[in-house]
C-alpha cells in the first residue's frame, strides 16, 4: 500500500500553491534580490572602503552613488510584495508534517529556514532604515551587511537543490512536461497581474524620493526632495546632534599639515570661491541635486603643504555619533569638485545643513558628506 505523502500542519485551502506559481514570482523575486545586494555591495565599499581602494574610489559619474542607492532602496521596496506572495505560494511546503524526512531533507529545510529569515530580516529592517527607526540593540549597518551575505549564500543553495524543479516551471513550454491543472491558468495570470501592480506600485510611491521625475508620486517614502530647508531634506538636525549655535565670530577652521593654519569664516569667505551643481544622497534612498558654493579643498591641502597624496581627516563639531569622524581618500581629496561649502542654493548654509561649513563631494554617500566641520587633518 503507498504511504501518503506529506501534509500541511496548518490548512490552507486556497489554490496556486505550487511550484510553478512560486516559480513565477521566484524568478521575480531573484532579480530584485541580486539587484539589492550588488548596489548594497557598492554602497557599503563607499561607506566602508576598505585601504587597498580607499584612495582610489572613483568620484565620477558625480550621481553614481545617487543612482546606485536609489535602486537599491526601489528594489528593495519592490522585492516586499514580491517575498510576501512567493511565501503565499510556498506555504503548504513551509509547514508540511513531518518536518523531517531524512538527513538530506533536514538540510533542505535549514537552508529554507536560512532563507526565508534572512530575506524577512533584510528587506523589514531596511524598511525601518529608510524611516531611521531602529528598535533593536544592535547597530544596523554591519548587521544588515552580513545578513546580506547569508541571504545570497542560502539563496545559492536553494538554487542548487532546487533547479530541477525550477527548470521545469521555468517557462510556459517546460510547464508542459509537468501535470498543472488548466483550469487554474487564468487565476495564476491574475494573480501574477496583482503581484506585478502592487510591486509596481510601492516602488512608483517611492522611488520620487531619489528620482525626480516621480516626485508627484511620491506619496508612501518619508523624505520629498523638494521638502526642507533651503530646498534640500535633512535627516540629521543641528539639536539632534548636539550642536549648539555658531557664532561667525567664535568658530575656527583648523587645517593641520606640514604648515598648520587657522582661518575665520570671515577669511575663508575671502577665498577663491567654486560652485558645483552636486546631488546629496543618503542611505535611506532620498537625494536631491543642489547648488554649492564654497572653497575646494585641495587649495586647503595645498596651503597646509601637503603631498599630492595626501588623505584628508575630516572633524565635525559634533560630540559623538558614528560619522562625526570621516576621511576623505586621495580621489576625493584632490577633485576640483569637493568643497568646503559655506552656501547651498545661493544662500548661507543654515544650521541643519552645517553652518558655517560642510563637506560636500561628488559621488559621495551622505553620511560622509560632513556637516558642522571645524578641523581638517592632513594624513
Amino acid at each position: 500500500m503507498e504511504s501518503p505523502g506529506p501534509t500541511s500542519l496548518l490548512p490552507f485551502r486556497g489554490r496556486l500553491h505550487d511550484a510553478r506559481t512560486a516559480t513565477s514570482i521566484g524568478r521575480w523575486l531573484g532579480l530584485a534580490v541580486v539587484v539589492c545586494f550588488v548596489t548594497g555591495l557598492v554602497s557599503h565599499v563607499l561607506q566602508h572602503p576598505p585601504h587597498p581602494v580607499a584612495d582610489a574610489l572613483p568620484t565620477r559619474p558625480v550621481w553614481g552613488y545617487r543612482f546606485t542607492q536609489g535602486l537599491h532602496v526601489a528594489s528593495g521596496t519592490a522585492a516586499v510584495p514580491l517575498l510576501l506572495a512567493k511565501l503565499w505560494a510556498v506555504y503548504p511546503r513551509l509547514f508540511a508534517w513531518p518536518p523531517v524526512r531524512s538527513v538530506a531533507h533536514a538540510w533542505e529545510r535549514v537552508s529554507v529556514a536560512v532563507l526565508v529569515g534572512g530575506a524577512v530580516f533584510e528587506l523589514f529592517s531596511g524598511l525601518l532604515n529608510i524611516v531611521q527607526w531602529y528598535p533593536w540593540p544592535f547597530a544596523f549597518v554591519p548587521v544588515h551587511y552580513a545578513v546580506g551575505w547569508l541571504l545570497v549564500g542560502a539563496l545559492l543553495l536553494h538554487l542548487a537543490v532546487k533547479w530541477p524543479e525550477i527548470r521545469a516551471h521555468w517557462g510556459r513550454r517546460s510547464a508542459g512536461t509537468v501535470r498543472l491543472p488548466a483550469a487554474d491558468e487564468p487565476d495564476r495570470r491574475s494573480l501574477l497581474a496583482g503581484v506585478a501592480a502592487a510591486a509596481g506600485a510601492v516602488t512608483l510611491a517611492t522611488a520620487g524620493q531619489s528620482f525626480t521625475p516621480l516626485r508627484r508620486l511620491d506619496l508612501l517614502a518619508p523624505r520629498h526632495p523638494d521638502h526642507g530647508a533651503l530646498g534640500v531634506p535633512v535627516n540629521r538636525t543641528a539639536a539632534a546632534a548636539g550642536v549648539a549655535s555658531v557664532r561667525e565670530g567664535d568658530w575656527r577652521l583648523t587645517v593641520d599639515g606640514p604648515v598648520p593654519y587657522e582661518l575665520s569664516l570671515a577669511e575663508l569667505g575671502g577665498w577663491p570661491q567654486h560652485e558645483a551643481r552636486l546631488p546629496i544622497a543618503c542611505v535611506e534612498g532620498w537625494s536631491v541635486s543642489a547648488h554649492w558654493s564654497g572653497v575646494r579643498i585641495r587649495d586647503l591641502l595645498e596651503r597646509a603643504g601637503a603631498p599630492p597624496g595626501a588623505r584628508v581627516r575630516v572633524v565635525s563639531l559634533e560630540r559623538r555619533g558614528a560619522y562625526r569622524v570621516t576621511e576623505l581618500g586621495r580621489s576625493y581629496a584632490r577633485d576640483p569638485l569637493t568643497l568646503l561649502a559655506l552656501r547651498l542654493n545661493g544662500h548661507v548654509l543654515s544650521p541643519d545643513h552645517g553652518y558655517p561649513a560642510r563637506i560636500i563631494a561628488p559621488n559621495r554617500p551622505g553620511v560622509l558628506q560632513t556637516k558642522w566641520v571645524s578641523r581638517l587633518e592632513v594624513l
